[in-house]
């Protein structure tokens, strides 16, 4: 399916933010290499454990830092549970040295990442499907499996020449494969993380699309099903916004996060007031793992323009 610039909306005012962070960003690289390996190794957890949970994996943040980390096995959790993070673990790893490498989508590099995300859980991992599926829950049937290898030609060509604005490019790599859903199973996992390969290719920070935000991100997806990507770009530019203010709040001392019941003890206002403030957009901040974060600099302008 193709699309022009002008057929994506995500509000002026969001890209503008993401724009003036993206900036102040850039103006700060090189970064540290090793400030960026630590940000890179916490997104990295948390990427694992959210794409797995969306897909119903029971581990806990915790016990998948343990599995990754330590090893460990959690009693009375699934085998597959724990194959799926040390699979989606590995993928997030090779999905950053394609990066490195400057490799370009391919159906190869597609199928790779697909083989270590779903080695040990199927038959033939890597392997397009060899029959036709319904997919529960969705409006639309995915195309048959004759055609896969055609669309896939098609999607890696639009990758490679539609016309778009980098965060509305993403929102079409992430749903035109879960449209085509090439593989029998574990699309949507590949889907995320080929959508943060082609962030971190055009020099964005990967994102992490939460749990707590699976109904919103299959809502959306379900909108772009029906021909508008609008309210999906709009959705993964939010978390591009989140993954810029977290990556600059390690690097710039008055960008540093802090949760609002911490801020709100430096004001006048309540953390209820900042909550509200945030969600409605007028307070620049973000919300990892079901917790409100802003910065002191985020919380100064705000008041300098509720006092104009």
């Amino acid at each position: 399916m193709k699309y022009t610039d002008t057929d994506i909306l995500i509000p002026n005012s969001l890209l503008e933010k993401i724009k003036q962070k993206k900036q102040k960003l850039d103006s700060l690289r090189p970064l540290p290499e090793d400030a960026v390996k630590k940000i890179i190794e916490d997104i990295r957890l948390r990427h694992t454990f959210h794409s797995d949970a969306i897909e119903g994996n029971t581990l806990t943040l915790q016990e998948t830092k343990l599995v990754l980390e330590e090893g460990l096995t959690i009693g009375g959790k699934p085998l597959k549970d724990h194959i799926e993070a040390k699979n989606d673990a590995e993928a997030f790893d090779l999905m950053i040295e394609f990066v490195h490498a400057k490799k370009k989508f391919s159906q190869e590099m597609i199928q790779h990442i697909h083989e270590v995300v779903m080695k040990g859980l199927l038959n033939h991992p890597g392997q397009y499907r060899t029959q036709n599926v319904r997919i529960t829950g969705a409006k639309n049937r995915p195309p048959s499996y004759l055609k896969i290898v055609e669309l896939m030609d098609n999607y890696i060509h639009y990758i490679e020449t539609l016309p778009l604005q980098p965060i509305k490019k993403a929102s079409f790599i992430h749903h035109e494969f879960v449209r085509i859903h090439p593989f029998i199973d574990g699309n949507g996992r590949v889907a995320r993380l080929l959508t943060n390969f082609y962030l971190l290719k055009n020099g964005y920070p990967p994102l992490v699309i939460q749990k707590q935000e699976r109904r919103k991100y299959y809502k959306t997806l379900h909108m772009a099903d029906l021909g508008d990507l609008s309210d999906f770009a709009t959705f993964l530019a939010s978390l591009v916004h989140e993954s810029l203010q977290y990556y600059l709040s390690s690097f710039v001392e008055e960008e540093q996060l802090e949760p609002l019941s911490v801020l709100s003890n430096e004001t006048d206002y309540s953390q209820e007031y900042l909550s509200l403030r945030a969600r409605q957009g007028k307070l620049d901040a973000v919300k990892i793992d079901n917790i409100w974060y802003s910065s002191k600099r985020a919380l100064k302008e705000y008041r300098k323009r509720v006092t104009k």
